[in-house]
């Protein structure tokens, strides 16, 4: 059963109601609601970790929001106490949220560039037809309440669940939190769950993912489908990466000793002296894994991340853009679809 919520409002469109996500009519994926905000891990944990996990785990990465309905639009009224504005990264991406209709794109809910807790916005259809909705959440800006707009008169139901229900997670730096896609629709996680009709969870942190114990063990204790280890560039230097990486793999399988893991290094088309060290160091635990009898442990080097990109890929030579996202999930799709089928 939904129920109107009492939302002041600008939009003028005839007919207009709005709803809490929240509502049983909606599927809600990809984040949860504590404590009066959306979060992707439990605030306690994230206190836990450190101050910089705590503060990035309640951007909405990941979030997404589905329903079936034949209103002749959609609206959003987004409450947003966390804007994130940068000089690399579209407010689109970090800050809107995108509009998916049968799993295609259609519109983007564009925000204004100076908004400010939050906005409102409509996309209109002009007719009036059956339509599964998808609504990604921003890649880098916290929600605190979404209410969703329909015609009055418009049924609602909920969507059909993924055909891979238990989701994939992954872990990793602001690359795997989104940045710097155009618009969330675009993250390589957001696109390979729509290619493979799979769930997901995003625990990308940007700046923040150092391969702690507290977090290790959180993920340890997920129920998931595979795991993507995409740890390399929050590592500050070598020896942290040498000291952390093949630690915190350890904690996930001996947790989980059949769980597919993937490893990851950073997506780049050429690297430095040094990260030529990093990926050795990232290599080395999946070697050491094989030649330990390890039959669901993984590897894709970042060169092979964007094979389809190369050098175009970035927007300063180390967050991904469109192309480099586009790469990533060709490649590291190709994998994961082969590893659900098993």
């Amino acid at each position: 059963m939904k129920h109107i919520v009492d939302v002041t409002t600008s939009l003028s469109a005839e007919n207009l109601m709005f709803y809490d996500c929240r509502e049983d009519c909606f599927s809600l994926y990809g984040v949860f609601y504590e404590n009066g905000i959306f979060r992707r891990m439990p605030e306690a944990v994230a206190k836990n970790v450190s101050d910089m996990v705590y503060k990035h785990h309640s951007h909405a990465s990941g979030g997404r929001i589905k329903f079936v309905t034949d209103s002749d639009f959609i609206a959003i009224h987004a409450k947003m106490p966390v804007i994130s504005k940068f000089p690399h990264y579209p407010m689109t991406g970090s800050s809107a949220f995108d509009l998916y209709v049968n799993n295609e794109y259609y519109r983007t809910f564009m925000p204004e560039v100076d908004m400010e807790g939050g906005y409102e916005r409509l996309v209109s259809f002009g007719t009036k037809q059956k339509r599964e909705i998808m609504i990604h959440f921003p890649l880098h800006s916290s929600v605190s309440d979404l209410y969703i707009g329909l015609n009055k008169d418009a049924y609602i139901k909920k969507a059909k669940e993924y055909k891979y229900q238990k989701p994939i997670v992954y872990y990793g730096s602001s690359i795997t939190q989104g940045a710097c896609a155009s618009r969330p629709g675009n993250s390589y996680e957001n696109r390979i769950a729509r290619a493979l009709n799979t769930n997901f969870w995003s625990l990308g942190l940007d700046a923040s993912a150092k391969a702690e114990d507290a977090i290790a063990q959180y993920i340890a204790g997920l129920d998931m489908s595979v795991f993507v280890f995409d740890y390399d560039h929050n590592a500050p230097d070598l020896a942290h990466l040498q000291a952390t990486h093949q630690k915190m793999f350890k904690t996930i399988r001996n947790a989980n000793p059949e769980l597919p893991i993937v490893l990851l290094s950073r997506p780049k088309y050429t690297l430095t002296d040094e990260e030529k060290l990093r990926l050795e160091t990232v290599k080395k635990t999946y070697t050491d894994a094989i030649e330990s009898g390890d039959k669901n442990v993984y590897f894709i080097p970042g060169l092979e991340l964007m094979q389809y990109a190369k050098n175009d890929g970035t927007v300063d030579n180390t967050h991904p853009n469109d192309l480099g996202f586009y790469s990533i999930s060709k490649v590291l799709g190709k994998l994961l679809k082969d590893i659900l089928k098993k």
